[in-house]
């Protein structure tokens, strides 16, 4: 008998290698805003669900869930910006970045922080200049005001300019943003 068939299968699985190990699970990077998404999310997920259950098995729609299913979706895209600013993966362009001197990619690159900074700051402030406003004007099913909504709209402008204050900051101190070295990590 050879030595090969006298071990376990999955000793012959190992030796190929094709044994995996999962690695382990860092939940560290993950921030408020993130878990807030993901409920916000799943409020969202359970709603649509709720709405299909009433209206094809029960064959009675429940009338409240397409609208704040809208409203939902809304958060979660206003939660789901700051995300993306604090982890720098809005979508930008850096094939230019690739052909400039290294002296005006980092100017170009501290000029795009600043000009995100400034329309993050400004939607902010527009968007909460709008939140009383909206408040008299109701959802059409629910009986809220339409300023909750918006107020979660200034809220997520509001998150998305601290992070993108934060952003600018690091790359200052750093020196390099990711426009200017695509391949490493933000």
């Amino acid at each position: 008998m050879s030595q090969t068939a006298a071990r376990p299968e999955a000793q012959q699985f190992d030796d190929a290698g094709l044994h995996a190990e999962d690695t382990p699970i860092d939940l560290s990077v993950y921030k408020w805003e993130d878990w807030l998404t993901l409920i916000v999310f799943w409020l969202l997920a359970f709603t649509v669900f709720y709405q299909f259950f009433t209206r094809y098995v029960l064959d009675d729609s429940a009338a409240w869930t397409e609208e704040i299913a809208r409203y939902l979706l809304i958060v979660v895209t206003f939660l789901g910006g700051s995300m993306a600013v604090r982890r720098n993966t809005h979508i930008h362009v850096e094939f230019l970045y690739r052909y400039l001197p290294a002296p005006v990619g980092r100017a170009m690159s501290t000029m795009v922080d600043l000009v995100r900074l400034a329309f993050l700051a400004y939607a902010t402030w527009l968007s909460i200049d709008l939140v009383p406003r909206m408040h008299n004007l109701g959802m059409t099913v629910v009986d809220l005001p339409m300023s909750y909504v918006y107020g979660f709209v200034a809220a997520g402008f509001a998150m998305m300019t601290f992070r993108a204050a934060q952003v600018t900051v690091r790359h200052w101190k750093r020196g390099w943003s990711s426009l200017e070295r695509p391949g490493e990590a933000d």
